[in-house]
């Protein structure tokens, strides 16, 4: 025989202070530990969203990013003659050259004034650069010109950094730089990014080559004989994968930080919610004795007691999870920028809520709840019928 669930919620209706205050600390470990895998998701999406899965990008065999990597011209032409790349309607190769440094910009403030510096990719394309890049759009201005000093910056650059917006211009390189277009990259990596002429670039860095080439094959089918034909080749030192895989696996080490942060910081807030919970258990089975009693000798057994004050403990914290997950869900307004460990460029992204992150943060509510609770369920369950009557 089973105690109704609606006895459960009268209980904890009864006690509704204790129980505000403990599904508020429940729910502030909840909205910790929401964010903090809202903030991983928007961290990979960010980096995956980067890069099409069509895309094939070589960089140089070990580099870790395209800062590290360095491909020479020789090498480059090597590469681009590779049958299996698809050409376009010019008959030229689906492929764009590409040199990647780092500059340190000053950010603005509140103000819009400079502030404190901070580094910021420096991305030099060529023509066939924007075409496999769908996912990046000009949002205002224009395009730089090909062999001119101009550059198009992302949307997040011109929000946080002096001199970024249309019109404005920033020294780099020894060489001043007017800036004549923002583009949208769909909340992509590449909204971190300031883009401009391959070649004028690597002229004003003193570079003799490129730090990658991206291209696109014929046949997406073509990926594994292309990169061991690309792997194999003994006049070149380069490594094939695509665009995709790259800019997740930039997300590793950030995200491993992100995730041992966040984990750390929740189970310090869990333990003491689930004190939280204990305490409040005890006090119920304590306050209701005689009920407890009662029930006993109306024939309910020992189990179905402490399933009932566990379903009451798991109630309470479904309520307290389903509270911190909805001010949860408003991080996603708000946007966020730190350094990307493999770049050690800035990177701005947002909280990202999906499905799956509402389940595990539902699910580490029950577990909070049953665990705080369970001590205080096996109490009530062992009471004696005579010992809980004569209590009360």
């Amino acid at each position: 025989m089973r105690i109704p669930l609606s006895y459960i919620a009268r209980n904890l209706w009864a006690r509704r202070l204790t129980t505000v205050l403990t599904a508020s600390g429940l729910a502030l470990v909840v909205f910790v530990f929401a964010t903090v895998l809202m903030l991983d998701e928007g961290l990979r999406t960010t980096l995956v969203t980067t890069g099409e899965y069509d895309n094939v990008i070589l960089i140089r065999r070990s580099a870790e990013s395209e800062v590290q990597s360095g491909v020479d011209r020789v090498q480059a032409n090597i590469a681009a003659s590779n049958a299996a790349i698809a050409t376009g309607a010019d008959g030229q190769p689906m492929l764009s050259k590409e040199t990647v440094v780092l500059i340190s910009l000053l950010k603005r403030n509140s103000r819009g004034n400079p502030d404190k510096p901070s580094n910021v990719v420096i991305r030099g394309i060529d023509q066939r650069g924007l075409v496999l890049r769908p996912q990046v759009k000009l949002s205002a201005g224009r395009m730089f010109r090909p062999g001119a000093s101009e550059i198009v910056a992302g949307a997040s650059i011109a929000k946080r950094f002096a001199g970024a917006g249309i019109g404005e211009k920033l020294r780099f390189g020894q060489r001043e730089w007017t800036v004549v277009g923002l583009f949208d990259a769909g909340n992509s990596g590449f909204d971190s990014e300031i883009w401009g002429d391959a070649d004028q670039l690597m002229q004003a860095f003193r570079r003799n080559g490129y730090s990658s080439m991206v291209l696109r094959l014929a046949d997406s089918a073509l990926f594994e004989r292309f990169k061991q034909e690309i792997e194999s080749d003994q006049r070149l030192t380069l490594e094939a994968k695509r665009e995709q895989t790259f800019y997740s696996d930039q997300s590793r080490a950030l995200s491993t930080f992100i995730s041992i942060l966040g984990l750390t910081l929740s189970i310090i807030f869990s333990i003491g919610a689930m004190i939280g919970a204990a305490i409040t258990m005890y006090a119920s089975v304590a306050n209701r004795t005689g009920e407890i009693g009662t029930l006993r000798a109306l024939g309910y057994q020992r189990r179905n007691i402490l399933a009932a004050f566990l379903a009451e403990s798991m109630l309470l914290a479904v309520a307290g999870g389903a509270v911190g997950l909805v001010f949860a869900s408003f991080m996603q307004f708000l946007s966020f920028s730190t350094t990307n460990f493999q770049s050690f460029s800035e990177l701005a992204f947002g909280f990202r809520l999906n499905g799956a992150i509402v389940v595990k943060t539902l699910l580490f509510a029950l577990v909070m709840g049953f665990i705080g609770g369970f001590l205080p369920a096996v109490r009530a369950a062992r009471m004696k019928i005579v010992d809980a009557l004569r209590a009360a």
